[in-house]
């Protein structure tokens, strides 16, 4: 398998895939100078037609990127899980999703594709989470919340029950949900509010 993104987030994503006991032929990155990461090879994005790549992952933080370059790829992509996570048997996991160590998935929630749901994340049951959503670590969606596309959720926000969130919002690190919110929406604070001009 390869990783699409020579990044930090590239490197956790490699350690999970060697935590699962797969192996890594490298990274695909744009950026010239890099050659090696982590002891793999970084192989420039236009070579990518002369290698064999039966499996991708997106390695790039950046919700809107991810989607630009998931668009712009013809490849199958991987969805990748480190073997602390627990996630319930019934939750649906789309293509191109992480989940990073210790997150933890609950009954019956979906998780759109490109998703990534990172370290000690929490999604409780009956989640709707949209493609490219990302949840930071620590943070913690309970019950019944519906996340449209390209939600950026903060490093240990809380969004209490039954909350719908739009799409491409961002909730800030440590923010607290208590209403919905609308598209494009910038929330922060406790209880969050919502700064976009």
């Amino acid at each position: 398998m390869c990783i699409f993104g020579a990044s930090g987030h590239g490197k956790v994503i490699a350690s999970i895939l060697l935590a699962n006991k797969l192996m890594v032929k490298g990274f695909i990155d744009d950026n010239p100078k890099a050659s090696n990461l982590m002891g793999l090879p970084v192989i420039h994005s236009k070579e990518i037609k002369n290698i064999a790549i039966e499996k991708l992952v997106i390695a790039i933080g950046d919700n809107k990127i991810r989607k630009i370059v998931s668009e712009k790829l013809q490849n199958e992509f991987n969805t990748v899980i480190h073997p602390s996570a627990i996630i319930c048997k019934t939750v649906k996991l789309n293509s191109g999703t992480v989940v990073f160590q210790n997150a933890v998935i609950n009954a019956e929630a979906s998780i759109g594709s490109h998703c990534i749901i990172n370290t000690g994340a929490i999604v409780e049951h009956d989640c709707v989470l949209g493609d490219f959503v990302h949840v930071s670590p620590n943070a913690t969606i309970a019950g019944n919340v519906h996340i449209g596309e390209g939600t950026h959720i903060g490093i240990g926000a809380c969004i209490i029950p039954g909350i719908s969130i739009g799409k491409w919002v961002t909730i800030g690190a440590g923010a607290v949900i208590i209403k919905n919110v609308p598209d494009g929406a910038v929330m922060v604070g406790n209880p969050a509010r919502n700064i976009k001009k």
